[in-house]
């Protein structure tokens, strides 16, 4: 099947937004998305983006039942390890589901790699329900390596009110 991979534009974001969604409700946590169109249009496409997108698009013979083109993407921005310098985080991989086993999830984190190490990038890390089998095999094929087995890494987060009593000065315990 053909397809391109391409850098996304703020036009792009109707579709990127879409499929945030479809890969929310796949991962059984749509409830929690709140990002819009417009915000992606902000923080992605402003002067100073927080994120960078690319979109694997088919032709128009090629297109969704539902009539998308757009059909996956991959959604990345630029860290730092103090450890290795500097890295690449994959936010999201991913492909329609009628599209996947076609190459496009290879082809769209290809890219990110190929763009990761034309900016000198030591890594490109990103996470994984632990119940998505299909995926951290896929994962695995193209070589990952699962550090939450192999060096027992958790990944923790601030947010909503315990974010906003962080920044306040809470008190530690």
């Amino acid at each position: 099947m053909q397809y391109s991979i391409r850098e996304a534009t703020s036009e792009d974001c109707k579709d990127i937004a879409r499929m945030i969604m479809e890969l929310a409700s796949y991962e059984k946590m749509s409830d929690q998305v709140k990002i819009t169109q417009e915000v992606l249009e902000t923080d992605g496409f402003s002067n100073h983006p927080f994120f960078k997108c690319l979109i694997a698009e088919v032709p128009e013979e090629h297109k969704s039942k539902e009539g998308h083109s757009k059909v996956g993407y991959a959604l990345y921005f630029y860290t730092y390890s103090t450890w290795k310098g500097r890295a690449v985080y994959m936010e999201d991989l991913y492909v329609m589901p009628e599209y996947r086993g076609k190459g496009l999830g290879c082809a769209l984190m290809r890219r990110v790699a190929q763009i990761a190490r034309q900016n000198q990038c030591a890594r490109l890390q990103f996470t994984v329900l632990d119940w998505n089998k299909p995926s951290l095999d896929f994962y695995a094929r193209q070589g990952a390596q699962d550090l939450t087995a192999s060096e027992g890494w958790h990944i923790l987060r601030f947010e909503g009110v315990a974010l906003d009593t962080l920044a306040q000065g809470a008190p530690s315990s």
